[in-house]
């Protein structure tokens, strides 16, 4: 299943701590690059789409624990633990709040993020 993520500019930093304890090593730190997708009330978000498995909500959703290649703790788990608190999942797209990573279920990512409300604009610098 594919996973659309709409991560608030102001939140990017906790996200991409939550991303490296999902996901494979620190080069998923860079999961929420450049905020350039704005909502209507000109909220900046970065946004990013995987394919997942089916078990992929379910330990997104659970109790966050380090994972093993992170032994030198580059993690921030405090701050992956604030993302996850503000994790909004819907199995349909549902709109993009400027205060929660919005995670919305569906096969096309640009048809997804335009149903959250959000456009492309030009990336922040």
């Amino acid at each position: 299943m594919r996973i659309s993520i709409a991560c608030p500019a102001a939140l990017r930093a906790d996200a991409n701590h939550y991303a490296m304890v999902l996901g494979y090593g620190p080069a998923d730190a860079r999961t929420y690059g450049a905020a350039s997708w704005q909502d209507a009330g000109g909220n900046l978000y970065a946004c990013a789409s995987l394919l997942v498995g089916a078990s992929f909500t379910t330990v997104a959703q659970d109790t966050l624990t380090r994972p093993t290649w992170d032994a030198d703790s580059i993690i921030d788990m405090a701050a992956a633990n604030r993302a996850q608190a503000a994790l909004v999942f819907s199995g349909a797209p549902v709109t993009a709040m400027p205060d929660k990573l919005t995670a919305c279920v569906g096969d096309n990512a640009l048809a997804v993020l335009a149903a959250m409300g959000l456009t492309r604009v030009e990336a922040e610098p």
